[in-house]
């Protein structure tokens, strides 16, 4: 509301302030694909790592990321002023990174590649595939018993992955029953 000429940015949804939204006022949703229409990107983060980050990312606008305590998986090969421009979690020098980024253009459109490219390679579908079996396989290394099939469960067949795109090394079943 301050700053309108930098910022058009507002609160959707009130799912656990619900006594703040007298306060600070709703704006409507916009669309997705609606958001693609701004140079910059401010993500923040919800009650959780804002599920939203990788698909900005590959937009063609620059992203301004808040620093968080909440992180997904790929978080660790992001880097911050390579692939997304770092905002305080208390969001003070948001409009100063705004205003850098107006008058550094050039170096933010790179900052924005980068982003871009980067989500493309991190999230490919075999990538995410091995993230997944890593996570299930050590999962399945820390299981202290066997699981119990009780009367009344039935086996659900799984299809053959043999076939699959993986880069990932697989290990062979920890159980074969």
């Amino acid at each position: 509301k301050q700053n309108p000429e930098l910022l058009d940015a507002g609160i959707t949804g009130y799912f656990f302030f619900r006594e703040k939204e007298k306060e600070l006022g709703k704006v409507p949703l916009m669309g997705f694909f609606d958001f693609f229409k701004y140079k910059y990107q401010v993500n923040v983060d919800g009650t959780v790592a804002a599920y939203r980050f990788p698909y900005l990312l590959l937009g063609d606008s620059l992203v301004l990321k808040q620093d968080s305590q909440y992180y997904e998986h790929f978080y660790t090969v992001l880097k911050p002023w390579k692939h997304y421009v770092p905002v305080k979690r208390r969001l003070e020098d948001l409009l100063e990174k705004i205003k850098w980024a107006k008058e550094n253009d050039e170096e933010a459109q790179k900052i924005a590649k980068e982003g871009q490219l980067m989500a493309r390679e991190l999230l490919q579908p075999h990538r995410l595939y091995c993230y997944y079996y890593k996570v299930l396989q050590k999962y399945a290394e820390r299981q202290a018993s066997k699981p119990e099939i009780r009367d009344g469960m039935d086996l659900v067949p799984q299809p053959d992955d043999r076939d699959s795109v993986c880069s990932c090394h697989r290990k062979k079943p920890l159980r074969e029953d």
